[in-house]
C-alpha cells in the first residue's frame, strides 16, 4: 500500500511543485518529477530523522513528496541548464569559428 501511496501522492505533489517553480513542462514531466520527488522525499525523511514519513495518503506525506519534488527540480534545472549552455556555446563556437582558437581539440 505505501508503493502505491507514494506514487498518487507523488503525482499531486508534482503538480503542486509545477505551480509553485513555474516550470516550463509538461504537467506528465511535472508529476514524474513529483513522484520521483515522493520517493527521494521519504528517502531523505529515514536519513535525517530515522522514520521514513511517506505513511500514507495523508498531510504529512504530501509535505515530504513537495519538498522532495522540489529537490529533484532543482537538480533536474541545473542539469539541463548546463546541457543548454553547453549547446549554447557549442553553438556560438559554429557560427563564429573561433573556438579552435580558445578552445584547441
Amino acid at each position: 500500500m505505501s508503493i502505491i501511496a507514494t506514487l498518487i501522492i507523488g503525482l499531486v505533489a508534482g503538480w503542486i511543485t509545477g505551480m509553485l517553480m513555474k516550470g516550463h513542462y509538461s504537467i506528465i514531466v511535472d508529476m514524474i518529477l513529483g513522484i520521483i520527488g515522493g520517493f527521494v522525499g521519504g528517502w531523505l525523511t529515514s536519513l535525517v530523522f530515522g522514520v521514513n514519513m511517506m505513511t500514507g495518503i495523508n498531510i504529512t506525506s504530501l509535505i515530504v513528496a513537495i519538498v522532495g519534488a522540489v529537490i529533484v527540480v532543482a537538480v533536474y534545472r541545473l542539469i539541463r541548464g548546463r546541457s543548454r549552455l553547453v549547446e549554447a556555446k557549442q553553438a556560438i563556437c559554429n557560427t563564429y569559428q573561433t573556438c579552435r582558437l580558445a578552445y584547441p581539440a
